[in-house]
């Protein structure tokens, strides 16, 4: 190649460096370089505008260009001309990235002769020489394939279009070049195009696929081959793809496809529901059966076929069933709710509806019967209905329970204020005097359990081991009851703590004791156990009361007579017993219910007659360990402290005075709440304590109470009621009043009452 000339664009700033190139080059003999050297890319650009280059020296420290960023600027303003790469950085990840970008060579100053610098520009001229005869046989092959219909094309290792002839589309082949599939049709179709084509990259192995491309709503079908396009070492550089629209045929294919996916839709739908499908000819004789079926009734479909579904699924013909079949053929249809048996015997009630199904000329041939489990709906509903009958009988005892409170709180104290009043008394009145309190007592605590089952029991709440209530119950019970009756527990170490009142928590077991005593009148057995379950939310579904999370579980199982079935219902009410008249009051199992309510609980009852009955008790389990509950202090004497009564009944007035003057209190009494804010305005400074019922006429207690809170931001306030129910409980809390006397209350309560807000 002697005599060759070399036409370069050197670019480079530093003027040592051109030097020193220079120098170089003018050892070399065997070709003449023309060397033409601008400082910046702007200038090697105007002069790329204007002359053609043989090869392109490219320094990437310019004034205006840095780094790889330099060389793929001037690559996309001269991709016809080759261009070598002259830095002083010497980095061997620059230098791939600049080859994977285009550069001919990368070549460092200080490491270049002048023979390497020319044979690398030989090498990069004849590359591109190589590239231009391959645009040339391109050419070539674009006019032999000018009326062919196949999408011809090829894509380099990033599958950017590199060639196409005949695009689709409605594309140009220029708005093809350079992009990938993602740039020109949707993300789907385009994933799958790369997926394909990326596999002939990875083996090397051409394969052919049906493709579908959609452009505008309109999709299009293709016979698309892929082979591995190789440089002229054999390595894959590429893909080269040819396409031939197939739609038409596809389209026929794709009709008969859909047809038969509906058919096997439509067939999958009846095992993919869960409602019970069945169909049966005239003769009662099953003759399809879907999974749903399966389900709900245990049979499989192979067992079913060919059964008569009245001996299947009924455990004896009944007139119901007679009367649906001859609804369903005289009418064509017919729906109820029907009971029916599982493989295991078990019985469920399903809402059931039956389709009469006939043939092309009208005539009827077989049943399709549609069934869906209600068993659980039902047991939610009997359990809503419950319920809502316990509160409506709650809310009428608590009115009356209101009422007999008031009546009763003079009678109790004035039982024991009487025997103060007259110490001289002779024994026969001390008697009847004693027998008076007893009675009030027990006709007060007689509303408390009314109370309890209506609205709850308020107490103090602690964190309790019941295992010790348990072992104590169970010690009461072998000393009192028969000695035919077996008393056993099993209660486990590491029993869950409960927050709880244990004197409430007592006699809820002693209460169901009592019962289970009671149901064994001659001998048997009582058992109480204890677990900890987690209740999850299946289970939470099937109880309305329940919720997820740790529970304790408390069983008393007796042996006794049993509970009939259509009196479980009732059982809860107050004054419902089946124990004969003067053996029970009625309120025991209400007592129970509203105290395991207010603890959070709830409780379930399973009864065979003549089998025994068990109670479950449900209670949240919490964290911590046991709470001691303190000693209650006895009551002390006041010193002459001023306090304002507030009560709209006249013998609670009286007997309130009575009670608080005979311990050394003074009282100011009010019957109404704007009689109560006149007197503490006038006496503010004298009134140590305010006891205010809650229930008052002309201005309710609460709004008394704040009143009183604004005249006097630190006035001791004790609430009253024969009704505290849990809104009141939170509304009185909530304006800061924590003390509370729940009416009827003894003198010795009202006493300790005021010793707390006053001390």
């Amino acid at each position: 190649m002697a005599g060759e000339n070399i036409k370069v664009l050197l670019v480079e700033d530093n003027l040592g460096d051109v030097f020193l190139l220079q120098e170089f080059l003018k050892e070399v003999t065997t070709v003449v370089v023309d060397l033409n050297r601008v400082v910046r890319l702007s200038e090697a650009f105007d002069y790329l505008a204007k002359e053609i280059f043989d090869v392109i020296l490219l320094d990437l420290s310019l004034p205006d260009g840095q780094g790889l960023e330099t060389f793929v600027i001037t690559h996309n303003h001269a991709k016809a001309t080759p261009i070598i790469v002259l830095t002083g950085i010497d980095d061997e990840t620059l230098a791939i990235r600049a080859m994977q970008e285009g550069a001919q060579d990368y070549l460092v100053k200080g490491q270049v002769t002048g023979d390497l610098l020319v044979r690398s520009m030989r090498y990069a001229i004849e590359r591109q020489r190589a590239d231009n005869a391959l645009r040339q046989s391109e050419e070539r092959f674009r006019v032999a394939l000018k009326n062919s219909p196949i999408f011809v094309y090829n894509q380099d290792r990033e599958l950017r279009y590199s060639w196409v002839y005949n695009p689709p589309y409605e594309l140009t082949v220029e708005e093809m070049l350079g992009k990938q599939d993602l740039d020109l049709i949707p993300v789907e179709d385009a994933q799958r195009l790369i997926t394909i084509k990326r596999g002939v990259l990875t083996t090397g192995i051409g394969t052919r696929e049906e493709v579908s491309i959609t452009i505008k709503d309109t999709t299009r079908y293709y016979d698309l081959t892929v082979e591995p396009l190789r440089n002229e070492t054999q390595e894959i550089v590429g893909v080269t793809c040819a396409s031939i629209d197939i739609s038409e045929r596809q389209a026929a294919l794709r009709d008969r496809k859909l047809a038969e996916e509906k058919i096997r839709e439509q067939a999958a739908l009846l095992d993919v529901t869960t409602d019970a499908i069945c169909v049966r000819d005239l003769n009662n004789q099953i003759i399809f059966w879907n999974k749903g079926a399966e389900t709900l009734y245990g049979w499989q479909a192979t067992e079913a076929w060919g059964k008569n579904a009245s001996e299947l699924l009924y455990d004896e013909p009944s007139p119901e069933i007679e009367a649906a079949l001859l609804q369903v053929i005289s009418k064509g249809k017919w729906q109820g709710e029907l009971t029916k048996l599982t493989k295991t015997d078990k019985e469920i009630l399903v809402a059931s509806r039956w389709s009469l199904v006939c043939d092309e000329r009208g005539k009827p041939k077989s049943i399709l019967t549609v069934d869906t489990d209600i068993t659980e709906k039902k047991h939610l509903e009997a359990q809503l209905f419950r319920a809502q009958r316990l509160e409506s009988i709650g809310t009428l005892a608590s009115g009356i329970a209101h009422d007999l409170n008031n009546i009763l709180t003079p009678i109790l104290a004035g039982a024991q204020l009487l025997p103060l009043k007259f110490p001289n008394a002779d024994e026969r009145t001390r008697h009847l005097l004693e027998i008076l309190e007893i009675n009030a007592r027990r006709g007060a605590d007689l509303v408390k359990q009314v109370l309890s089952f209506a609205r709850g029991v308020e107490g103090k709440h602690i964190t309790l081991q019941l295992r010790h209530i348990i072992v104590e119950i169970a010690k009461i019970l072998k000393e009192t009851f028969p000695k035919s009756i077996e008393i056993s527990t099993d209660v486990p170490q590491n029993l869950w703590m409960v927050s709880g009142d244990s004197t409430q928590l007592h006699q809820v077991l002693m209460n169901l004791c009592v019962n289970a005593r009671d149901a064994m009148s001659n001998s048997g057995t009582l058992s109480i156990s204890a677990e900890n379950i987690l209740i999850d939310a299946n289970y939470a579904r099937m109880n309305l009361e329940a919720k997820e999370g740790p529970y304790i579980v408390i069983t008393v199982s007796d042996t006794g007579v049993g509970i009939p079935k259509e009196m479980l219902d009732r059982i809860f009410e107050p004054f419902f017993t089946t124990k004969d008249v003067g053996q029970g009051t009625g309120l025991g199992l209400s007592t129970v219910l509203g105290i395991v309510k207010s603890h959070g609980g709830f409780v379930n009852v399973y009864s065979e007659p003549e089998s025994g009955t068990s109670f479950k008790v449900y209670l949240p389990a919490v964290g911590g360990i046991e709470t001691l509950s303190p000693k209650n202090l006895p009551p002390q004497t006041g010193h002459g402290e001023l306090i304002l009564v507030v009560d709209d009944e006249a013998a609670i007035q009286e007997i309130t005075i009575t009670s608080l003057e005979a311990h050394n209190y003074k009282i100011l009494v009010a019957s109404d709440g704007i009689e109560a804010i006149a007197l503490y305005a006038q006496n503010r400074d004298k009134i140590s304590a305010v006891l205010m019922d809650i229930m008052l006429p002309s201005l309710d207690g609460l709004t008394a109470m704040r009143t009183l809170q604004k005249i006097n931001p630190q006035v001791k306030i004790i609430a009253s009621s024969g009704l505290m129910s849990d809104n009141k409980l939170s509304a009185v809390a909530a304006i800061g009043v924590n003390t509370f006397l729940s009416k009827p209350y003894t003198v010795n309560e009202l006493l300790l009452s005021l010793q707390k807000v006053l001390s």
